[in-house]
């Protein structure tokens, strides 16, 4: 299909709740970079929150290399800030402490697919599900555009299958692809969760990522905020796929 249609298939998902979405399952979230999460999952989490089922977040990546041309913020001091920047959105969303994961692979393409340190991710995450009762994975769409969003779902569906546990999916880059691009995707089934409760609180969280979206380096003019990506993270729903 190519992604124009993929995406008109999302928007006429069944809107859905939260008991329709997760039937009181408890999720365990893949984020391959900070604000992943809260740009994806934000009304989720805190719906979950709010109804005292607050989810894990594993988030994979450290995102050191977002501005990899800064001369005023290293790759370091970036990783950093963005760890604290994800503390305080997933605080803002009603997310207690200690049921947030940073798995600290570094960023930029460092997500293992195969091998050992394939394995032993597996087995990390594994370990989450195991200790805490998650259920459900809430992983990357598998087609999302990118080496770390691809990563990151493949690791889910891994992990999903050895252990037994159900899979869902949720689309980033898929929002702003072009229309024209061809991906290996049949009809897309799944839901939209009504979050329109939520939207206000879910943009405080999204702002909460500053060094991504409040300008706050300003000497990377690579850096470039996608705007369609924006504009779907606002709106009133997050759509959902089944695997």
């Amino acid at each position: 299909m190519r992604m124009g249609a993929v995406r008109k298939a999302w928007n006429d998902l069944p809107l859905v709740d939260l008991q329709e979405l997760l039937q009181g399952r408890l999720p365990l979230i893949l984020a391959p970079h900070p604000d992943d999460e809260t740009l994806g999952c934000g009304g989720l989490i805190a719906q979950c929150c709010a109804a005292g089922m607050p989810p894990h977040v594993a988030i994979m990546t450290d995102g050191s290399h977002s501005h990899p041309n800064s001369k005023t913020h290293s790759p370091d001091r970036i990783r950093h800030m963005r760890e604290e920047e994800a503390r305080s959105a997933l605080r803002l969303l009603g997310l207690p402490p200690g049921q947030t994961w940073f798995l600290g692979h570094e960023d930029n393409d460092d997500l293992p697919i195969a091998g050992p340190a394939f394995q032993f991710a597996a087995r990390r995450l594994s370990g989450i599900c195991e200790t805490h009762g998650c259920q459900v994975i809430i992983a990357p769409w598998r087609l999302d555009g990118q080496q770390d969003h691809e990563a990151t779902a493949t690791l889910g569906e891994h992990v999903a299958l050895r252990d037994d546990l159900d899979l869902i999916f949720y689309p980033i880059n898929g929002w702003s692809m072009p229309d024209t691009e061809e991906v290996d995707e049949l009809q897309p089934r799944g839901w939209r969760l009504d979050i329109t409760g939520e939207v206000a609180l879910k943009e405080k969280a999204i702002m909460a990522h500053a060094s991504q979206y409040a300008g706050l380096i300003t000497d990377d003019c690579e850096h470039v905020v996608c705007q369609q990506l924006m504009a779907a993270a606002r709106r009133p729903v997050e759509v959902y796929l089944a695997a």
